[in-house]
């Protein structure tokens, strides 16, 4: 319990600080918050161990990606092993403990930014159905003949649509890394002089025509426009 109080502490001075208002539950294990979750999703970000009970924190995160692309996911935990699934399920950190406070400060800063942008989304029809897809959780967009596929972490939808009409459709938080590909700036982990590599090891082409432009954006998404050329 002093580890969840810790975190508590630092999650009300960062409320404090950047002047919100937060309502914070603690459950003893996945069992519990699932419980909990299945009556109301209202849950906005997740600060979860790896160890917890039964069923571990990377468990539950499955589970609740299954029907939730938007909630932010940050794990605090003693358990370095589990990194790479933790990017399965979309978590934006992994921090170890004793958890540093600038570094929680600055997950919580990235969450409540995706939850901002994931307020906008697209209509898909799919299947004589229309179907409601955050924007921010598209990981990137491949062109084919007469249609587009749009990959998020969970799921593949085909549309017909032209890649010129994604990019009007996305705005500024896709880039087009490929004459086939448009890639979310959000997943991208790092870029190689022909490659864009997200943040689950999926790789994308990187054209030669592309590539100035894709890493001046990538810079300026997680830095903002003043920032020194590196």
């Amino acid at each position: 319990m002093a580890d969840v109080c810790f975190v508590q502490d630092i999650l009300n001075n960062w409320a404090a600080e950047r002047q919100v208002t937060i309502q914070a539950e603690v459950f003893t294990s996945s069992e519990s918050f699932l419980f909990r979750y299945a009556e109301d999703k209202i849950f906005d970000i997740l600060l979860m161990d790896i160890e917890m009970g039964a069923m571990d924190g990377v468990t539950m995160a499955k589970q609740v990606r299954l029907d939730n692309e938007a909630v932010q996911i940050i794990f605090i935990t003693g358990y370095p092993d589990y990194i790479a699934e933790g990017y399965e399920v979309a978590a934006i950190n992994y921090l170890m403990k004793p958890v540093n406070k600038d570094k929680l400060f600055s997950a919580l800063d990235r969450a409540v930014v995706n939850i901002r942008k994931s307020s906008r989304v697209i209509l898909l029809p799919l299947d004589g159905e229309v179907l409601r897809l955050p924007i921010d959780n598209i990981q990137y967009v491949e062109t084919f003949s007469h249609s587009v596929a749009i990959v998020t972490n969970i799921e593949i939808y085909e549309i017909k649509k032209s890649l010129t009409e994604m990019i009007k459709l996305l705005g500024n938080d896709v880039i087009r890394c490929h004459r086939s590909y448009l890639v979310g700036l959000r997943f991208i982990s790092r870029i190689s002089k022909t490659e864009v590599i997200l943040d689950d090891g999926k790789v994308l082409p990187l054209s030669r025509s592309a590539a100035p432009v894709v890493h001046r954006a990538f810079i300026s998404y997680y830095t903002g426009d003043n920032h020194e050329n590196i």
